[in-house]
């Protein structure tokens, strides 16, 4: 895994738009699975500024969603594929159609997980993820403990990520507390992935992440046997300088 260090968010943010850019190339045709959440919203808005500069062409690039909680419809604020509409797919401007859906409204969520791996497999698989680090170690909803060939599936929330989800909407919305993921299966088979972890609050999980056992109980710790996998983080999130690190002021 390589790893780079930024100053701050935005030097991550500008660091991994540039990673996931060059990754894509001049005119990708291939598929972004990505990640919403704090980490990784400042990277697709440094794409979405590329796009704008002429410096990005997304016109053939499909979106992929990675989750969605269970019997949540469109309109629902916790909806995350409204939410995935409005920070990622609108700025890069990919309509619908071209969005690979996780559908947890669809009332029969075995059939929804086999259509969107379905889906994914005909689009060429994932090109590029771009991931963020859940507290307990989860990506995606892959909740501890996950293995390297867990598929994609229903998942019960863990406490921690219940806790950490809560404070994206209003207080008054519970959190469901079941979602839909694509598995860590899907994750591993991704060609390139970008891990992208802001904050002093992850400094712990991402020192196990990167320096603890490879474990189902700290998911995160299974791309250490992928191939193409890039840490972007911030000093902050940082668990100390190695010398296999790269330092990006």
């Amino acid at each position: 895994m390589e790893v780079v260090v930024a100053a701050d968010p935005a030097g991550v943010a500008r660091i991994g738009g540039e990673i996931v850019a060059g990754w894509l190339g001049p005119a990708p045709r291939g598929t972004l699975l990505a990640a919403l959440g704090t980490s990784p919203l400042g990277v697709y808005d440094d794409l979405a500024a590329r796009r704008v500069d002429g410096r990005l062409d997304t016109s053939r690039l499909r979106l992929v969603q990675l989750d969605e909680y269970l019997d949540v419809g469109d309109d629902d604020p916790r909806s995350l594929y409204g939410w995935l509409r409005r920070a990622v797919a609108l700025p890069l401007g990919i309509p619908d159609e071209r969005i690979v859906r996780m559908r947890g409204d669809d009332g029969d969520p075995d059939r929804a997980a086999a259509a969107w791996d379905a889906e994914v497999a005909a689009a060429g698989g994932i090109g590029v993820a771009v991931l963020g680090l859940g507290p307990n170690g989860h990506l995606g909803f892959n909740e501890p403990p996950s293995a390297a060939d867990a598929p994609t599936r229903v998942v019960a929330l863990a406490d921690a990520s219940l806790e950490s989800n809560s404070r994206y909407w209003d207080a008054t919305l519970p959190v469901p507390r079941r979602a839909l993921t694509a598995g860590m299966r899907a994750l591993l088979a991704a060609r390139r992935t970008l891990l992208v972890v802001t904050g002093e609050h992850k400094r712990e999980i991402l020192g196990r992440t990167l320096d603890g056992a490879i474990d189902p109980w700290v998911p995160a710790s299974l791309l250490r046997t992928a191939e193409a996998v890039t840490l972007v983080a911030d000093a902050a999130a940082l668990p100390g300088a190695r010398s296999r690190r790269t330092v990006v002021a």
